[in-house]
């Protein structure tokens, strides 16, 4: 079961909607595929981020329980309280096939926006099932808490990526890009400009096993900044998960 959460919770048979979830224990999960976390929020004390997304089978070709989408709710919580601060729900956020979710993971960073607001973020790994055709990314969607409700703000920005083509042998050729963020210091619409830093590195194969060549290249690091037009951050062609 992909959850942090020892087994005897399981059988009390939490739900997630109005519990509160003393020390950080992850809200119960129904199925295998469900992925089910929670973590401390260093920039609010007292507060922790619940997240719960379960795995909705395709109608039509999920009956290998591979194919489908994921549901993700969101949840803040405070020590003591017995509803949730504040929360969020999506239907089918995730989709997965031949490339599937293989985690998530809660971001706590200091996603500043503004000097009273910070974000925290949810990163979401997807590995395809292609050795020749690699392909490995990771999504970050940054959300803020606005009374009861949680809103995002970046919706799946690609922070890591990795693909290529090759004999898986030699022959070939792969890439890896790794974004990182910074907050900047000029703003739109309020909320602070993000800066992100991206590095491209490259390899080629070439020949047969015995003797194969292989050559790195690495690409100059690019800076982009991304600005919010009062609803989102907005995203560059090729940032955004399609």
């Amino acid at each position: 079961m992909k959850s942090n959460w020892i087994s005897a919770v399981a059988l009390c048979g939490w739900f997630m909607a109005g519990q509160a979830w003393a020390d950080c224990t992850p809200p119960a999960v129904s199925a295998e595929a469900d992925f089910s976390l929670c973590k401390d929020w260093p920039a609010y004390p007292q507060m922790t981020i619940t997240a719960l997304s379960t795995f909705v089978p395709d109608p039509v070709y999920g009956h290998d329980a591979s194919v489908g989408s994921y549901d993700l709710d969101l949840a803040v919580t405070t020590a003591g309280s017995p509803k949730p601060l504040a929360t969020y729900h999506q239907p089918s956020v995730f989709l997965s096939d031949a490339i599937a979710l293989e985690s998530l993971e809660l971001d706590t960073a200091r996603y500043k926006l503004t000097p009273d607001l910070r974000a925290f973020g949810v990163r979401a790994h997807f590995k395809g099932s292609s050795r020749v055709n690699p392909l490995d990314e990771t999504l970050l969607s940054l959300y803020v808490k606005e009374g009861d409700k949680l809103r995002p703000v970046l919706d799946r920005l690609v922070v890591y990526s990795f693909s290529g083509e090759w004999d898986g042998n030699c022959a070939g050729e792969r890439s890896e890009t790794v974004r990182t963020l910074e907050m900047g210091k000029t703003s739109s619409h309020g909320y602070a400009d993000i800066i992100v830093r991206s590095v491209t590195t490259g390899l080629v194969g070439e020949g047969p096993p015995d003797t194969c060549e292989s050559k790195t290249t690495h690409e100059k690091p690019v800076l982009t900044t991304l600005r919010y037009d009062g609803k989102t951050y907005v995203l560059p062609q090729g940032f955004k998960d399609m």
